[in-house]
């Protein structure tokens, strides 16, 4: 059986999650901390032998003082000045035994176990592979005054998601090449792209949203609600 390292980023500033208390992956999303709800995600599958929880350096004190009974399954790395950054400083510290690495956002608590199965299966398959959606509004580029310039045709293009999943292999080789550029790229598949590898995309799901601002946060808890009823 395939073995998977998952990384999971929770470095960023939150700068965009306002009206509440705590920074976002901190955040009680129904009782349980947003962090929680991720790692619980990936918790119970056999074929995950590591999880990396990223923060920042500022927030590990505050994190492990408040999270001591709940973080057993999980490892903690320092996150750097970006999210590439973090992620490489994850890679040095990947378990020798995993086959594959996904890197999964932290503030993406609701994947299901059949997105994930779609995208392992996929990065096994092709050695790189991200799940993503269609498409479904019209696009339009602007110039710099606000003004429509044109419509782009949304037939090919998707709005990736996370978990991202790649050959331990492909992700390592990949930021090494790109070292001296990593603030460059917003997501490891880029960084791969870059490097010449091909990426599969697997389908998402729409319940698999990022959460960034309060409305993110509201819908997230009517999706839960949902489930649960």
């Amino acid at each position: 059986m395939p073995r998977y390292s998952v990384i999971l980023p929770a470095a960023g500033s939150s700068s965009r999650f306002q009206g509440f208390p705590d920074k976002k992956p901190f955040t009680d999303l129904a009782g349980v901390a947003i962090w929680r709800r991720t790692v619980d995600a990936f918790a119970c599958r056999a074929d995950v032998c590591q999880m990396q929880l990223v923060l920042a350096e500022s927030d590990i004190p505050a994190f492990r003082e408040r999270f001591s009974a709940c973080m057993d399954d999980i490892e903690i790395v320092t996150g750097g000045a970006s999210r590439a950054e973090s992620v490489r400083n994850a890679l040095n510290s990947v378990d020798p035994v995993a086959d594959y690495i996904a890197v999964h956002d932290a503030a993406r608590p609701l994947v299901s176990s059949t997105v994930i199965n779609r995208v392992f299966q996929a990065a096994a398959e092709s050695g790189a592979a991200i799940p993503g959606l269609p498409v479904n509004s019209t696009v339009k580029q602007t110039d710099s005054t606000g003004q429509i310039v044109g419509t782009i045709d949304r037939t090919h293009l998707r709005l990736a998601q996370t978990p991202q999943t790649f050959a331990k292999r492909v992700l390592t080789e990949a930021y090494a090449k790109a070292i001296d550029r990593l603030h460059e790229f917003t997501d490891e598949a880029s960084v791969v792209e870059a490097s010449g590898q091909p990426v599969a995309i697997t389908e998402g799901s729409w319940d698999n949203i990022k959460i960034t601002n309060a409305g993110d946060f509201r819908l997230a808890e009517a999706i839960l609600s949902a489930r649960e009823h």
